[in-house]
């Protein structure tokens, strides 16, 4: 396009710029040439970013491990207690159980009533003030083994299980020899079932059940 420019376009003199309206109808002003900055005076100085300490992450850290090693040594000690108050009672094991039975069997076989109801009753006979119906049956388990057996000797433990460090199930072995008045009786193997107990330094033979019968 030849020519000047027309004067929308700057070709003619500068023309100050005018203020948009606030309101309708208000007069638009002109834009001061010598306005002050929008933000006056120097800028402040830049505000020093503070690093987050670390001391209390440490410090929980720490704490955190003081609980766990307290933690592991209630647990060593409650072990170790256990294992004194187990060694205190009586632990059972292999030789305890085979001693108690054979113990149990002697009474069975020599009539020892007292000994047959203390087994029995499993840690309560000094505690019970009436025992003669407990000597009663005593008395008439070891009429009925003596009836069976002359003689029994315990020969092996053959499984334990246990349901506790103090309680157990037995299966043994016991060599018997029977009760006869013809001829000299030889002895045979049988197995038998009883419940065992560890208690106050003893071990007690709570319950006894041959593999033929029940005594």
């Amino acid at each position: 396009m030849a020519g000047p420019y027309p004067p929308e376009y700057g070709a003619g003199p500068a023309t100050p710029q005018m203020y948009p309206q606030s309101f309708p109808g208000a007069a638009a002003q002109p834009y001061p040439d010598n306005a002050p900055p929008v933000y006056p005076g120097m800028l402040p100085p830049p505000v020093p970013y503070r690093k987050k300490r670390r001391w209390p992450v440490i410090v929980g850290a720490v704490l955190a491990l003081a609980v766990i090693a307290a933690l592991v040594s209630a647990l060593v000690l409650a072990g170790r207690d256990d294992s004194a108050s187990a060694s205190a009672s009586g632990v059972l094991t292999e030789a305890s159980a085979k001693e108690a039975l054979q113990e149990y069997l002697d009474a069975l076989s020599g009539g020892d009533d007292e000994t047959v109801a203390r087994h029995t009753l499993c840690g309560l006979f000094d505690a019970v003030k009436e025992r003669r119906s407990d000597l009663a049956l005593a008395g008439l388990s070891s009429d009925a083994f003596r009836k069976q057996y002359s003689q029994a000797q315990v020969t092996s433990i053959d499984k334990i299980v246990r349901s506790s460090p103090h309680q157990a199930q037995v299966l043994f072995t016991m060599s018997v020899t029977p009760t006869s008045r013809r001829g000299e009786p030889r002895p045979t193997e049988q197995q038998a079932v009883a419940q065992l107990l560890a208690y106050d330094n003893d071990v007690l033979v709570c319950s006894y059940l041959p593999r033929t019968g029940q005594y």
